[in-house]
Formats: structure tokens, sequence, C-alpha cells
């Protein structure tokens, strides 16, 4: 993990609309609804516009974490890359996960699923794997999958009962969100911080570099 590699694109178009656009002319597409990846981009000072796409997240059978994820953004970016080059725009995509016991945790599907999350998390450590894909204008595809350890504090029913009744765990992969509320939650991570908010950094800036793409960093 952590080493950028090129593969080949899959022109297959999928369904995407703008859904954000800054006042300087857009440098780069995001595959992304995510308002907290659109967040962290933002910190790098990259004009983005934001594109709507769909794809099926379920998990194969026997399918690792790391190459789930992996599988997403790449899915993804490939179903907005029609529209990418339409535009002469690359594409970022990136999906998380949160891993216990190797099994993937999406997003609660009610208040009683988040509540069953943090129980099989608290006082344990567990995993986040991000995987990050950026398909240049010439169609190479750049990706990289990164990945934290994360350890949650005990935690008694009365606790989870309050954070889950704040609504914040219900959007989020594995039931919490360590930039919210849910920070208070977390003992210690090992890794990436930015990994666990949904988009690692350090590492997308080095596919942005690759991809030619401009930000605060290199502009």
């Amino acid at each position: 993990m952590g080493r950028i590699r090129h593969r080949a694109a899959r022109r297959r178009g999928g369904e995407a609309g703008d859904r954000v656009n800054d006042g300087a002319a857009a440098r780069l597409l995001l595959a992304s609804r995510s308002p907290r990846r659109a967040a962290l981009l933002r910190t790098l000072r990259v004009v983005f516009t934001v594109i709507d796409v769909a794809v099926d997240e379920t998990p194969r059978a026997r399918e690792a974490p790391a190459e789930y994820v992996q599988r997403m953004a790449r899915e993804k970016a490939t179903a907005g890359y029609t529209l990418a080059q339409r535009r002469g725009l690359p594409v970022l995509a990136a999906d998380t996960a949160v891993v216990v016991d190797d099994a993937i945790l999406g997003k609660p599907r009610d208040a009683d699923d988040a509540r069953a999350m943090l129980r099989r998390l608290a006082g344990r450590m567990h995993e986040v794997y991000t995987g990050v894909v950026v398909i240049a204008n010439d169609g190479t595809p750049l990706d990289i999958v990164v990945a934290t350890r994360v350890a949650l504090r005990a935690l008694d029913s009365r606790s989870i009962d309050a954070y889950v009744a704040t609504g914040e765990p219900l959007d989020k992969a594995g039931g919490y969100g360590i930039q919210g509320l849910g920070g208070a939650l977390v003992q210690r991570i090992e890794g990436s911080y930015t990994n666990v908010v949904g988009l690692p950094l350090a590492e997308t800036v080095m596919l942005l570099d690759a991809a030619g793409v401009p930000h605060a960093l290199n502009p």
C-alpha cells in the first residue's frame, strides 16, 4: 500500500451531473457526493466540480477490503470518465471502508444497526481503508490504497445510545465520524487521520501531481 499504480482505463460512462462549481474554472471532477471529501480537497485549494455517479457497492465473495475499496474507487472514477473526457478534465474518486475481523462495515441501515456496529468496534482496534483513483486527461488511471488502524475506547450502552441519538453515525461507514463528535470515541490511531475522514491528503497530493492537477503545494 502507498505506491501509485497506473492502470488501463475502461471507458464505461455513468450517470453524472453537476453538483458544485467554484467560481474559478474547474481543474478536476470529483466523483463523490461526500461533503467530507469535498472539504478535504478544498484544504488543498483544488478547484473542482462535483459529479454524481452510481455504482453497485456490494462486496464480492471473499474480496479483501483493500481490493474492495480499490475496485469501488476505480468504478466510480470510470463512471465519470466519459463526462471528464467531454470537458477535458481529470476525475478523482475515492471509497472508504471500516473493517473489523475482516468484515467490511458500511453505513448503518438504521439506529439499531449503528448501535450494533459501535458495540462491535468499542474497546478494540479496527482498520480503515481508502482507495483513491485519479484518471488523468490522457485516460491514464493512477490509484493508491491507504490503511489506518483505529482504536475506539470502551463504550457503555449509555454512551452509545447518546451518540446514536445525535444522528451523526447514520451516514458514516462503521457508524462513527472521527472528524465530529465521534472523535471523542477514538482512543488512538496509527497512520493517516485524513484517511479515516475519507481522503488521505498526502497520497492524494501525489496522485494530483502525477495527473498534472494544480493545488496549493504545487500551483
